[in-house]
């Protein structure tokens, strides 16, 4: 009897039973009358098979009884019952197999309900998406047909233009022969105008110059009348001698100027540097002292050129204040003026005070043999362009610096012989040049660990070496390296390199 009852309840049948008769209730108003009696024929064979099911456990419990256990109660409720309402499953089936079958219809029918509802579903959706696209269709024809109006309407309106285009082209083309007849008219005027313009601005300058020398003779003549201690110190000659002007060279733009110096400063670098680099090295063995005596000169070269543009520039301005009213006009007037003379600029006084700074300073040394003026090509031309990049407008210099500074790549380039990870400039082999805080040309320096302090060390021995041999200024002497009535020593030549004799001769040429 038991197992039958766990039979019973592991099939579940009373649980299909009962979701049955609630999915028959929901769908009774809408099945037909033929799903309805399918439906009830359905459950009723459901419930003769639970109550088949549940007659196997009333016998079994019976013969558990004995003969007899139990025959009130069969007597008292079963046998009344079954004489009114007891129907039995369909014959010569059984009832587990019964049962099952039921149970696969019942599963079937739900797929096929599920696949119904999907599949009306998609139709839906698929119905609605028809209608958006006939209406979208709808929507570009109605677009295409008004677009089709536009363009037959643009042709029309083109074919019009074009005939009233044709016409007044024909017009341009006669006004535009006029107004270039007109223009070269106006162009052969003006260029007429220029040259007028340029000759009386050229007759304006030499009737300034001419006026300049006219004082500058005057106050010379009146001087050589009376003279005095002061006219002998003052020897220096006037920063304005007859000269013609060159327009050609005056017409040449900031620009222009600017971008031929910087090209001019890195040829220095590339070819006058190095070819003084091989002649100092031919007397120096140490690749550093060479380079050290290199960068000074240039450094001291732009500042010996500084200071003769200014001096040139307040000569020029006291002058031309006289015949020139206006501070904006006379400005104007003393910077043309110099670009336009810069021939009267004397490199050559530049040049000996370079080599007397040289001379007297503390960070370079030099064999007595021979003398820094054998590098005087290379400071002769670093005046001349430190001199005329003070002309320009920003004026271009060079980045300020100092031995044992923190390495700067935006300003310079590590030589090839540097320690690429020592954070500290060892020395500077050429200085970076600026426009006001911009790099135009980067320069080059040498970085190695320990630079400062190497750097404190050479300076305190050369230091101590000059102030015991080469002491610019030697007590009661009254003579320097800078004059060539030095006593040395001589020496014999050194592969067939000038002497000091040699030397002595050039620079008393140039002095």
């Amino acid at each position: 009897m038991a197992e039958g009852l766990r039979r019973l309840i592991n099939s579940e049948s009373c649980g299909v039973l009962q979701e049955k008769l609630e999915r028959w209730y929901k769908d009774y108003h809408i099945n037909s009358c033929d799903q309805n009696l399918n439906r009830c024929c359905e459950i009723m064979e459901l419930s003769a098979m639970i109550q088949g099911q549940l007659f196997s456990i009333l016998s079994q419990t019976a013969r558990e009884g004995g003969h007899f256990g139990g025959v009130e109660t069969i007597k008292s409720r079963l046998l009344p019952w079954l004489g009114t309402c007891f129907s039995s499953p369909a014959p010569g089936r059984p009832l587990e197999t019964s049962f099952s079958l039921f149970q696969d219809s019942y599963e079937k029918e739900r797929q096929l309900r599920e696949l119904a509802n999907s599949r009306n579903h998609e139709i839906q959706q698929l119905e609605r998406e028809l209608t958006s696209t006939r209406l979208q269709l709808s929507l570009v024809q109605q677009d295409l047909a008004e677009a089709q109006l536009a363009l037959e309407d643009t042709k029309t309106k083109s074919a019009t233009t074009l005939l009233a285009a044709e016409d007044e082209i024909v017009q341009l083309k006669a006004d535009l022969k006029a107004s270039q007849t007109k223009e070269e008219c106006a162009l052969r005027n003006l260029e007429q105008l220029n040259d007028y313009e340029r000759q009386v601005q050229i007759l304006k300058d030499e009737i300034a110059i001419l006026g300049a020398q006219k004082s500058v003779l005057q106050s010379r003549l009146a001087r050589s009348r009376s003279p005095s201690p002061r006219s002998v110190r003052s020897r220096s000659p006037s920063p304005l001698p007859l000269k013609s002007v060159s327009p050609g060279r005056a017409r040449l733009t900031n620009a222009s100027r600017r971008t031929h110096l910087v090209e001019r400063f890195r040829d220095i670098y590339a070819q006058e540097r190095l070819d003084a680099q091989t002649l100092l090295r031919s007397y120096i063995d140490d690749l550093e002292t060479v380079q050290r005596i290199i960068y000074v000169a240039a450094v001291e070269s732009f500042h010996a050129a500084k200071k003769a543009f200014r001096q040139f520039k307040m000569r020029v301005r006291k002058t031309l204040s006289r015949s020139v009213s206006g501070m904006e006009s006379l400005e104007d007037t003393v910077m043309d003026y110099i670009i336009r003379q810069e021939d009267l600029y004397d490199v050559q006084s530049s040049v000996s005070e370079v080599i007397h700074a040289m001379n007297i300073h503390p960070r370079i040394s030099f064999p007595p043999e021979v003398d820094f003026i054998m590098i005087s090509s290379l400071i002769r031309e670093l005046c001349r362009v430190a001199f005329s990049m003070q002309t320009l407008d920003p004026p271009l210099d060079i980045s300020f610096s100092s031995e044992g500074e923190l390495f700067n790549e935006y300003k310079y380039r590590r030589s090839y012989d540097s320690d690429f990870t020592a954070p500290l400039v060892a020395y500077h082999v050429w200085p970076a040049l600026m426009e006001n805080d911009s790099v135009i040309v980067k320069g080059e320096a040498v970085t190695r660990r320990g630079a400062l302090w190497s750097h404190r060390s050479r300076s305190r021995g050369r230091s101590q070496s000059r102030s015991r041999s080469l002491s610019p200024l030697p007590h009661g002497a009254g003579h320097s390296r800078h004059l060539p009535s030095r006593s040395r020593s001589p020496s014999p030549l050194r592969s067939g390199s000038p002497s000091k004799w040699a030397y002595s001769e050039l620079r008393q040429s140039w002095l």
